[in-house]
């Protein structure tokens, strides 16, 4: 997530020394040509570096440009880390761009919190209550809306086909122990059965969070946080779980250095056929295919897998959604913005071109791929939800078990290590 960003008080407290009033924050976009045309730029930070959706999103500015033809929309792009890395910064400072990507979480209620980010609550009715209640829980504050979901998803397991049944794998695990059984088999038909982004500590993140749910329930995550201890019983065995799956060298050579999207990273890893399996949002076919060749139609999803004797079942999931915020005293037009990306026709072009699932429910009819499908029917039979721990946690937290589990991976951590960390970084959190 890059540097954990200061908390409210601290905020407040470093814009007093820097001589930075509330009223006196400036944004980053939002500006006026000042000549006679008056035409209004509007600054749009995202994440969607890789094809297609690179693309798609550059047309749909256009697009908006040409329906409003006062308005410019400034792209600004940029790698996942990076981005949260940038926005830390641009938190501490004030600054925060006309339209941001958000996960929503505990990251937007801190943004929120500190009085950076407009309340939508209004603005964006009626069209707003149309999308998807599930879509929209991660972006609402005491029942105030401050983001507008474009995507829902879930992290699951995308596997070759081809792989499997080289290895004598006939269906996709649905226990850990089956699970584990799998990798074995696979390294035993000298397969290397998992792709991991080491370099970026957000993917490692996955398998504790899911493990944590498994033994421990899903709700229990939250009520860890709130609690500030991560120290019981089923945190513990959820390192111990993932330490032992470590232990069997799943992942590709090299991996601790790996990106997630770059030609050599996890992504290519699994798109071009090195590696049976990556634990990964439902984004992942797009990005295998935009990063490596992709695999058409050995490509497979299953969900993770049930922990034996654990609390929390295979239909809850771990995941969450793309969304658009804007800062406070953002222009019109950049609702207006908003209002046009959560479109039906906006939302049917998404799903056709980028793979992404449907906020929009009458976009629903535009899914055509089968994996897609299968994320969207284990979505819509879930039992609990759980948002992605380094959006839904303040940022110094979610930073710090992105930390902690990835020096667990690399070897440097216990178990104990980490929940003791993590329970850490909570208490000190303001």
């Amino acid at each position: 997530m890059g540097d954990p960003a200061l908390s409210r008080r601290g905020f407040l407290a470093a814009s007093a020394a820097a001589g930075l009033g509330m009223t006196a924050l400036t944004a980053c976009g939002g500006d006026s040509d000042g000549g006679s045309s008056g035409t209004t730029t509007i600054e749009w930070w995202n994440i969607s570096t890789t094809e297609p959706s690179k693309t798609v999103w550059a047309a749909l500015a256009r697009k908006f440009e040409a329906q409003n033809p006062k308005v410019k929309i400034k792209i600004v792009q940029m790698e996942n880390d990076a981005y949260k890395s940038k926005m830390t910064a641009l938190t501490a400072s004030g600054k925060l761009p006309d339209i941001f990507h958000t996960w929503g979480g505990g990251v937007l209620k801190q943004q929120v919190d500190a009085g950076l980010v407009e309340n939508l609550t209004d603005s964006t009715k009626p069209w707003g209550e149309a999308l998807l209640p599930v879509a929209k829980e991660p972006y609402l504050f005491d029942d105030q809306v401050y983001g507008i979901p474009f995507d829902i998803g879930m992290i699951g397991f995308w596997y070759n086909k081809a792989l499997f049944e080289k290895a004598g794998i006939a269906e996709p695990p649905t226990t850990w122990d089956g699970f584990l059984d799998a990798v074995r088999k696979l390294k035993a038909a000298e397969v290397t059965p998992l792709a991991l982004a080491g370099k970026e500590k957000w993917p490692g993140m996955y398998y504790w969070a899911y493990l944590a749910m498994r033994t421990a329930g899903a709700e229990a995550l939250q009520k860890a946080y709130d609690d500030k201890d991560f120290t019981g019983a089923p945190f513990l065995e959820a390192g111990d779980h993932l330490k032992e799956l470590v232990g069997l060298q799943p992942f590709q050579k090299g991996f601790l250095g790996a990106a997630y999207s770059s030609p050599t990273g996890q992504a290519a890893t699994v798109g071009n056929g090195k590696a049976a399996m990556e634990l990964m949002g439902q984004w992942a076919p797009t990005v295998q295919a935009d990063a490596g060749k992709g695999l058409g139609k050995d490509l497979g999803f299953f969900p993770f897998p049930a922990v034996e004797g654990g609390k929390g079942a295979i239909t809850e999931v771990f995941g969450g959604g793309g969304g658009h915020a804007l800062r406070r005293g953002a222009p019109q037009e950049a609702v207006d913005f908003l209002k046009f990306f959560a479109s039906e026709a906006t939302d049917l072009e998404l799903v056709k071109k980028t793979g992404v699932l449907p906020v929009v429910p009458a976009a629903e009819r535009a899914i055509a791929d089968p994996n897609i499908k299968a994320v969207q029917a284990q979505l819509k039979a879930a039992t609990g939800f759980q948002l992605y721990l380094d959006q839904a946690y303040a940022p110094a937290v979610g930073q710090e078990v992105n930390d902690s589990v990835a020096a667990l991976i690399a070897g440097s951590k216990s178990p104990g290590q980490v929940a003791q960390s993590i329970t850490k970084t909570a208490k000190e959190e303001q």
